[in-house]
């Protein structure tokens, strides 16, 4: 049961963990920190609604993977003392070439074991499952095997699950920013979908996905290795010269605040 079902008020302190997903990019606000807002931002301004004394930390940061999400996030995250916590990674990671899953995964299953030991309510995630592009097509033997682990491990440990892979209404291309993370409705969706999970009522409308004009197949398989190749290229040239993408950047809110 919710813990919202049966504290007045509901959830007191929320903290969100993760990479670009969790930080909120592709939802672009120039007014708040690093420029995005993002579902989890959404989450918490209902949350707050409900309880004056509400307090919201989001840890997330672009590009980071899940051994730095576990290094970096986790420890601050307990430290926060949270009734609910969102952790999401891995999708960093398994675009690489080569990646060992099953230590990926150990190391990740350690950290949500160590965040539900405290009592908070632990809510973690499955990758998209990309049914409806062409790179993600070719990724999603390994991103099957990877979400299939993260099911058992939400069950061992006692977390809750939001399943993104099984949820077909991002298979529509106006759920996002055209560039490989959820737009603004993608967002507003995904919040709906978190605080749906978690039993918090609320009035957010469903948002209607953004009209995207389709190309023939083959023109827009191509387009998208171009797209990719155009995204793919810089940021390996950064991670070699510069470092991950999202180095210099800061977690949007690091400590407990309350959104307006």
């Amino acid at each position: 049961m919710a813990l919202d079902a049966l504290i007045p008020g509901g959830y007191r302190r929320y903290v969100a963990l993760g990479d670009s997903f969790t930080e909120g990019v592709g939802d672009t606000d120039a007014r708040r920190p690093n420029g995005v807002r993002g579902w989890a931002d959404r989450v918490a301004e209902v949350m707050g609604e409900r309880t004056p004394e509400f307090g919201y930390a989001n840890l997330a940061v672009r590009g980071r993977g899940i051994d730095r999400i576990v290094k970096e996030q986790v420890a601050p995250a307990i430290a926060l003392e949270p009734d609910v916590v969102t952790i999401y990674g891995g999708s960093v990671d398994l675009m690489w070439p080569h990646v060992n899953i099953d230590e990926l995964l150990a190391t990740y299953e350690s950290a949500i074991g160590d965040l539900v030991e405290t009592g908070a309510k632990v809510l973690v995630f499955t990758a998209y499952g990309a049914r409806a592009t062409t790179v993600g097509r070719l990724m999603r033997g390994r991103f099957a095997v990877y979400n299939e682990a993260v099911r058992e491990i939400a069950q061992r440990r006692g977390a809750t699950l939001v399943d993104f892979w099984r949820m077909t209404e991002y298979d529509d291309a106006g759920y996002w920013d055209g560039h490989g993370f959820l737009g603004a409705p993608g967002h507003q969706l995904m919040a709906i979908k978190v605080l749906d999970t978690l039993g918090v009522r609320h009035h957010l409308p469903t948002p209607k996905p953004l009209v995207v004009i389709e190309e023939p197949s083959a023109g827009g398989a191509i387009r998208e290795v171009r797209r990719l190749a155009a995204r793919a290229l810089p940021w390996a040239v950064r991670r070699m010269i510069r470092g991950p993408v999202g180095d210099g950047l800061s977690a949007r809110y690091p400590r407990l605040t309350r959104l307006s």
